[in-house]
């Protein structure tokens, strides 16, 4: 789940990062660049999978200032994002821990908008989660789950909703399937190592009807919204299913020459998702074929494959 909000009210200074030199663009691009009204908006865990490509697409579209949050702006693995087109002018890391509000005031002051991407997740328990996230000591009482990150997933959700009704902040949610594309960032994440597991047989892999999507559609679909006034609610942002099978053995036609997995459970098929509503606002998605391929010549290149 992605959450954009629109108009937060608070103040600090930025973190720049280093220059970048920018691509040579002709005079009359930029005379119309000039034109367009600037929107300044925060991103949150600017360096991850999703919010990499969403900071791409919105420095891309030459009329926005992003803020990203980071844990470390001078850590390497941030350095893909001073390597986009646009980042040594308009995009400015901050230093943020999300539970940390002075931080993360700092990083939203001055904003017009804000793309919240990251979410705090715990492999382990949470030694006290009510300081954390107050509404999780209702669920920790109360409900039996199956899936403990799919629950925080649907609650932080439902607060944000509760929270804009109390506040007058607009909130619209967008909740993407399994997440697969190439990377702009080093490190492999834990959604695209599912197409990694089928490649590389180290693990065991679960065969089941998945949902998925392409990063580049959910970032473009993150945009669409922020900048589609009647966008309201939620938003469902899926591709078309596709069975784990189909997947190998497309991959096998391809690739032929990786371990590929040998072991495998059956488990249930997923249910499948809408994105009827996202696309009445005219989002469209790219063929899974094509995700597929960029995601694996990806890996390639980072090396995630080796």
């Amino acid at each position: 789940m992605a959450t954009s909000a629109r108009d937060p009210k608070t103040s600090d200074s930025p973190i720049p990062i280093q220059p970048h030199p920018l691509p040579q663009t002709d005079a009359k691009t930029a005379e119309k660049t000039m034109e367009r009204k600037m929107t300044t908006v925060c991103v949150t865990g600017a360096g991850g999978f999703v919010a990499s490509w969403l900071v791409e697409r919105l420095l891309a579209a030459g009329r926005y200032t992003v803020h990203g949050t980071v844990r470390d702006p001078g850590d390497a693995k941030n350095a893909h994002l001073a390597a986009l087109d646009g980042a040594a002018e308009r995009l400015r890391l901050f230093k943020a821990d999300l539970l940390d509000y002075g931080s993360m005031a700092a990083a939203i002051a001055g904003c017009d908008g804000v793309f919240h991407v990251a979410c705090p997740v715990h492999a382990t328990a949470v030694a006290d989660p009510e300081a954390a996230l107050p509404f999780l000591g209702f669920a920790i009482r109360h409900a039996h789950a199956f899936n403990w990150y799919c629950l925080s997933k649907t609650l932080a959700e439902l607060e944000a909703f509760n929270y804009a009704k109390r506040s007058g902040l607009d909130v619209v949610t967008v909740c993407p399937s399994l997440v697969i594309g190439p990377l702009l960032q080093s490190t492999l994440n834990a959604s695209s190592s599912v197409i990694v597991d089928c490649l590389k047989g180290e693990h065991e892999v679960k065969m089941k009807l998945r949902n998925f999507v392409d990063v580049r559609d959910v970032a473009d679909g993150l945009l669409l919204v922020y900048e589609t006034p009647e966008a309201s609610g939620r938003y469902i942002c899926n591709s078309r299913p596709r069975q784990v099978s189909e997947v190998i053995k497309l991959l096998k036609s391809w690739y032929p020459t990786y371990k590929f997995a040998d072991k495998f459970v059956q488990v249930s098929d997923e249910p499948v998702f809408s994105s009827k509503k996202l696309e009445t606002l005219g989002w469209q998605f790219k063929s899974f074929e094509e995700t597929l391929r960029d995601s694996v010549e990806s890996y390639r290149v980072k090396g995630v494959l080796d």
